[in-house]
């Protein structure tokens, strides 16, 4: 059976990649995932503030990956986590020296009232830009739904020469502390329904563009990995799932797609892979607002 893809022009043994954890901060960290069978992992984010201070844990992280991409081991991607240009973007020529195989640029902004749409977006596409600039291994992008129109978003970041796009990131929003009155961490684990709203995208992009596309959030069982497969995804990534029930989870996951694919008579993934792209679809905007009815629909049956 064969459970090969490719994602940012690296021909992976499977689907299934660790994405940016606790897990992938440091070496020991990556090898059990990586022992446990990863195809390929993700590290850890550096974020933009720790490169422009030039924080004591950039030569750290650069280490760990230059030890973590030693050849014949599965990619590792290293992580820049930012919201807006500067000087900090020539740090990703250190990321390439130190073997990384690519780049995950994952955005995350928190725009202030005044400024517009057109401005995030077109501040994302100058900062995606700049670091592009800097490497010539694929860089991939992660996004958040957000946008008024994630999906040309998309189209512009893929036209401007991104390798993949990772979807959705998530934001973890604070909380309120009654007895202190602070705000306060307050960290969830992705849960199985989070897959939907990706489940989407990815299907009506799957095909239309230029770039691998990798689906994350809500990745537990294989069903969620079947499922990103079906709308088109080249590879789904997985947090929550390994934080709660270890590195070993990723052969679980394997496993029950083998026993899926043998189940429906599929050799490899691209017996089945982007079936239900909408681009495979007669009339895909159609089957949107058809499965947007029928929820409506159905939930109002319940209450009437």
């Amino acid at each position: 059976m064969d459970l090969s893809t490719r994602y940012l022009g690296l021909k992976l043994d499977h689907p299934v990649v660790a994405s940016a954890s606790p897990l992938t901060a440091d070496l020991d960290g990556i090898d059990r995932v990586l022992d446990a069978g990863a195809a390929a992992v993700v590290m850890a984010s550096v974020f933009q503030e720790q490169i422009a201070q030039k924080s004591s844990v950039l030569e750290t992280y650069l280490e760990t990956l230059r030890q973590a991409s030693s050849p014949g081991r599965a990619p590792i991607i290293a992580s820049l986590n930012a919201e807006t240009r500067g000087d900090w973007v020539e740090f990703a020529k250190e990321l390439q020296k130190a073997g990384a195989s690519a780049i995950e640029l994952d955005l995350y902004r928190v725009p202030a009232p005044s400024m517009t749409g057109q401005a995030l977006e077109e501040g994302y596409l100058d900062l995606f830009k700049a670091v592009k600039a800097q490497v010539q291994i694929p860089v991939a992008v992660k996004l958040s739904p957000y946008f008024s129109s994630p999906g040309n978003m998309a189209k512009q970041l893929a036209e401007a020469g991104a390798g993949g796009l990772v979807l959705f990131n998530r934001f973890y929003e604070g909380d309120i502390d009654l007895d202190s009155m602070l705000m306060k961490p307050d960290l969830q684990l992705s849960t199985p329904s989070e897959i939907r709203l990706p489940l989407m995208w990815i299907s009506l992009l799957s095909g239309s563009l230029n770039a691998s596309i990798a689906a994350t959030s809500g990745v537990w069982t294989y069903k969620e990995v079947v499922k990103y497969l079906l709308v088109g995804a080249d590879v789904t990534m997985t947090t929550s799932s390994l934080l709660k029930d270890g590195p070993q989870h990723i052969g679980t996951l394997l496993s029950g797609l083998r026993d899926w694919m043998d189940s429906q008579g599929f050799a490899s993934l691209g017996d089945f892979k982007a079936r239900l792209a909408a681009g495979n679809l007669i009339d895909p905007s159609a089957f949107m607002r058809v499965h947007y009815s029928d929820v409506l629909s159905s939930e109002h049956g319940k209450h009437s």
